[in-house]
């Protein structure tokens, strides 16, 4: 059976007292793991291995949210995987839709960062996802397979299990704007088929998580959807009650698979 997780991708925000109360709140709401879903956060570079300290035996996983594809040299300003792993990260975002429309990420850029985080050992958390204006031309479906593509012509063999997929419609960033729970189904549904490319073994045991303004009061129906493993999961991870919130919208409805 296919892993679950709730991950909380802090995006640019934080300060150690924040984090402080923040992480406190995410301990006492989640002292132990329910119905087999994992739960992470994902802070900012600097924040890494304080965080990782504070969480150290909560069942709580650290994640960083972006990894360079290089393992060491003249990359000023770059992360390695080892690094990352040295300071208590476990997963690396790759290629969120941020990082793709503010920073240029390429297909062939996010491809090269997810083969880093696999041969390092890493989990690599691969964001695809469609813009507002190419959904309303009917290309969700073109763009994702270009995406997922990209990253599966890179790994011939892949492990099931060994890689995660957030879809993040990118509409839906941010916005307040939410596809219907049948509708991020769809989307999900199609994912989950292309990923037969991989396998039938890999595509069935690889977590599709949906990223695009999960919140607590959305969170179960969302999940409950027989091909969304989760969420990827922005502002709303920033504040330990809707966070939290979230987690147990996911335990319930996992709960019931």
């Amino acid at each position: 059976m296919r892993k679950t997780y709730v991950m909380g991708n802090w995006k640019m925000n934080g300060s150690r007292a924040a984090n402080a109360t923040l992480l406190s709140g995410l301990k006492a709401g989640v002292p132990a793991l329910r119905a087999g879903v994992e739960i992470a956060v994902c802070p900012p570079f600097v924040y890494l291995e304080a965080t990782a300290a504070a969480l150290a035996g909560s069942p709580i996983g650290v994640g960083a949210q972006d990894v360079s594809e290089y393992d060491k040299g003249a990359y000023t300003g770059e992360v390695s995987v080892a690094m990352l792993k040295d300071v208590g990260a476990t997963y690396a975002i790759i290629g969120h839709s941020e990082r793709r429309s503010l920073y240029g990420e390429t297909d062939a850029w996010v491809t090269q960062k997810t083969v880093a985080a696999l041969a390092g050992g890493m989990l690599p958390v691969v964001c695809i996802g469609e813009l507002e204006s190419e959904r309303e031309g009917g290309l969700t479906e073109k763009v994702l397979a270009r995406q997922l593509d990209a990253v599966l012509a890179a790994i011939p063999n892949p492990v099931p299990g060994g890689i995660v997929i957030a879809y993040e419609p990118v509409w839906a960033i941010g916005t307040g704007k939410t596809a219907t729970p049948e509708m991020a189904q769809e989307t999900h549904a199609f994912i989950r088929n292309h990923l037969k490319k991989g396998g039938e073994a890999f595509a069935a045991q690889t977590a599709v998580l949906y990223g695009g303004s999960v919140k607590a009061s959305n969170a179960e129906g969302l999940f409950s959807m027989p091909d969304i493993d989760g969420g990827l999961v922005g502002g709303a991870s920033l504040t330990a009650d809707e966070f939290v919130g979230i987690y147990n919208g996911a335990v319930a409805a996992f709960g019931r698979r």
